[in-house]
């Protein structure tokens, strides 16, 4: 590298015709002295054999002193402390200082100056003028942060006391709801404002104990003053409203039902949507060209040349190009078809119903029902419709119980109502029975007692019990909280008994 920057300092040199060295100087110096003597000699030649050598000379030689002197350097004088001093006067010389031209020199002297600034030792804070003594310093440094151990168990306990505080607000919220729903909370509030003491029936108390809440004192003396009721002001108070049981909580979208005509169209635009597509990358290269659609009728037409050499090979590449199509057909059809589990999950999600909002119910009466076919229709389709109650046989009155939901309820009722034929002929008897004519005069009937909604179901599937008695029956009503079914169907009997008779 100072190899280069040498020979580049020579050829800057060379260019502004600065001499190399001192001895070059000189050596310009004496040749310029050599010239102005042999010119002075010529000049001098020449005056004198015009006359006029005298006056010339001496101006001549001052002149050529004077060059001499001009083109040798300065010499440079130094005193003990190595100060530069002028020669003349005697006095300190401050030289320029050369300043460098090439690229190297001027990145050293800027990294001399940089650690010469670097180096400098930066003044203090408090000797700044901008330094506030009342600002408290904080230090740059970071606080090491120890680790900090737990004890064993710890975490487990902070669990099971979270665990203990969920399970006893749990159990609180059972509790309130249970009181609610059985109206304990309600009887304890009227437990506070009842008599603690019996009173007879010809005893009249001094004030009733309805009125204990809202009057001071007690006596029904100056009652009709405003401050001596308590609770009862000019504002109206309005219960909260609440929502439907049986409301749902997500609000019902309407499908849009299509028209025939409607549902061709979109077929149409679909498919033309798919046959683009299809071009579209046959077109890119990223699937093959498909084969042309041959058959028996244009095999003429699409094949030209190649049908008419060879009919019967042609013929037979266009049946195996009819099969190989057919049997994609087929793949594709097998392909979509439901599986026979799939197939019994959809028939059941079709026939299932959501009755987590509220459960319909149906009440039938009938006044025959030990046909084993009618019952077997009935157990059968209650069944299948995914259907929950209960039928009791008794001698008087067939109670048939149906839970479920609206479109189940549907189908069960046109079933009990018009498909089975109540009056049909029985079970083959015995032409000699002396009870026969009698029960021919009788007719078989449904009658739909009652229909509505519950909250939740009383019966967890469908069964058959026969009930001897009236009090078997409506005790076996009351067991599932329901015995008012009993008592509508059975009073519904027992009317129309008496009005037959």
């Amino acid at each position: 590298m100072m190899m280069n920057a040498q020979k580049m300092i020579q050829e800057r040199k060379a260019q502004l015709n600065i001499p190399a060295s001192r001895s070059q100087l000189m050596s310009d110096a004496m040749d310029k002295v050599k010239k102005a003597q042999d010119l002075q000699a010529k000049i001098q030649a020449q005056l004198q054999n015009a006359g006029l050598a005298g006056a010339t000379l001496a101006s001549a030689t001052a002149a050529g002193i004077k060059a001499v002197q001009q083109s040798q350097p300065t010499p440079l004088i130094l005193d003990e402390q190595g100060r530069t001093i002028d020669v003349k006067t005697g006095e300190t010389v401050q030289l320029s200082h050369h300043m460098p031209t090439l690229k190297a020199n001027i990145r050293a002297k800027r990294r001399e100056q940089f650690k010469i600034v670097q180096e400098k030792p930066p003044e203090e804070i408090s000797d700044s003028k901008f330094f506030d003594p009342r600002v408290g310093l904080k230090g740059a440094t970071r606080a090491r942060r120890n680790f900090k151990f737990n004890e064993r168990g710890k975490f487990e306990q902070i669990a099971v006391r979270l665990r203990t505080k969920a399970q006893l607000e749990r159990l609180q919220n059972e509790i309130s709801y249970a009181a609610k729903r059985t109206g304990i909370a309600s009887a304890a509030k009227l437990a506070t404002i009842q008599p603690k003491k019996e009173s007879r029936d010809d005893e009249i108390p001094e004030i009733e104990w309805w009125d204990h809440l809202i009057l001071r004192d007690e006596s029904y003396q100056d009652c009709d003053k405003a401050e001596m009721l308590e609770g009862i002001t000019h504002l109206v108070e309005h219960p909260a409203q609440m929502k439907p049981p049986a409301e749902p909580t997500k609000e019902v979208s309407i499908p849009v039902i299509l028209t025939k005509k409607e549902r061709k169209k979109l077929r149409r635009q679909n498919r033309t949507e798919e046959e683009k597509e299809v071009q579209e990358k046959v077109r890119l290269g990223l699937l093959p060209p498909p084969e042309p659609k041959v058959r028996m009728a244009n095999l003429m037409r699409v094949l030209g040349t190649e049908a008419v050499q060879d009919p019967t090979k042609v013929e037979a590449h266009v049946r195996a190009q009819m099969a190989k199509r057919q049997r994609a057909h087929e793949e594709a059809n097998a392909a979509r078809k439901l599986t026979t589990e799939q197939r019994r999950e959809k028939k059941m999600g079709k026939l299932k119903e959501d009755t987590s909002l509220g459960v319909h119910i149906a009440v039938y009466r009938v006044a025959d029902l030990h046909n084993p076919a009618k019952k077997f229709k009935v157990e059968a389709n209650a069944n299948q419709l995914f259907m929950t109650g209960i039928v009791v046989l008794n001698r008087e009155c067939n109670v048939v119980v149906l839970e479920g939901g609206p479109k189940q309820q549907k189908k069960f009722k046109r079933l009990m109502m018009h498909r089975i034929k109540w009056n049909e002929e029985k079970a083959a008897k015995d032409e000699d029975d002396e009870d026969s004519d009698e029960e021919e005069k009788k007719t078989n009937k449904c009658v739909l007692v009652w229909e509505g909604t519950a909250m939740n179901r009383a019966f967890s599937e469908i069964k058959f019990k026969a009930c001897p008695t009236e009090m078997f029956a409506r005790e076996l009503f009351r067991k599932h909280g329901v015995e008012q079914y009993w008592d509508l169907a059975y009073s519904g009997a027992v009317l129309e008994a008496t009005g037959d008779d």
